[in-house]
């Protein structure tokens, strides 16, 4: 499983580095209807990847960091790769305040933390998600369904660390239909290595050694 070939991306310090998630990610933005007059949007863009991937889909790519270095290393990589991206600096969707698209697709942060405190600077900005991993979930399952047109479909992925059904459920409860479409198994990377033993306290590990992605679609019922 891997995202197309094309130009390398720059990631540097505290931008979040394309990984497995990505990769999940890009696979379901390829099996979306996507041509010249799709809009997508992209929540927590990082460095950009998934967004310069839509754009080589054919789509008109909004993309969203609240990091000014993101922001940077997203024009920067669209630039690289030779595709339009509009990148702007906000807060989720209170970045493009009255603008509906035909996708919106998030890999945000989602690894439960041993601090309730998100971080505001450094490399964990793009990983912690308070206690439960779900600060930034919750926010996209509650806000992205008013930026989406009828008819457009959510995409997002995280780790089933943070829940699942909760995902479901609260995506159900905004009024959208919402299923399970990909899952991957990968290693614990350093970070769930070194919290295993905090993790397995809270009662969240099913397995020591790997993580379970999931990839949520979801669409105005």
């Amino acid at each position: 499983m891997g995202m197309p070939a094309g130009p390398y991306l720059l990631t540097p310090p505290g931008v979040y580095a394309p990984q497995h998630d990505t990769d999940l990610l890009a696979r379901a933005l390829r099996r979306e209807d996507i041509d010249t007059s799709t809009e997508v949007l992209d929540l927590g863009t990082g460095s950009g990847a998934l967004a310069v991937h839509a754009a080589r889909l054919g789509a008109r790519v909004t993309a969203v960091d609240i990091s000014r270095r993101a922001v940077l290393t997203a024009r920067l990589n669209a630039l690289l790769a030779g595709r339009r991206v509009t990148v702007r600096r906000g807060d989720l969707t209170a970045a493009v305040p009255g603008r509906s698209y035909d996708l919106v697709v998030s890999n945000p942060p989602y690894v439960p933390s041993p601090s309730a405190r998100l971080p505001s600077r450094g490399a964990a900005r793009a990983w912690d998600a308070g206690h439960d991993g779900r600060a930034f979930v919750d926010r996209i399952c509650d806000t992205a369904p008013a930026a989406l047109r009828a008819g457009g479909a959510l995409l997002i992925v995280h780790s089933a660390l943070c829940g699942t059904r909760p995902t479901l459920d609260r995506l159900a409860a905004a009024g959208l239909d919402a299923s399970v479409t990909d899952r991957a198994f990968v290693p614990f990377g350093p970070v769930l290595r070194a919290r295993r033993a905090w993790l397995r306290r809270q009662g969240l590990l099913t397995d020591e050694n790997l993580e379970e992605l999931v990839v949520i679609r979801a669409e105005h019922s």
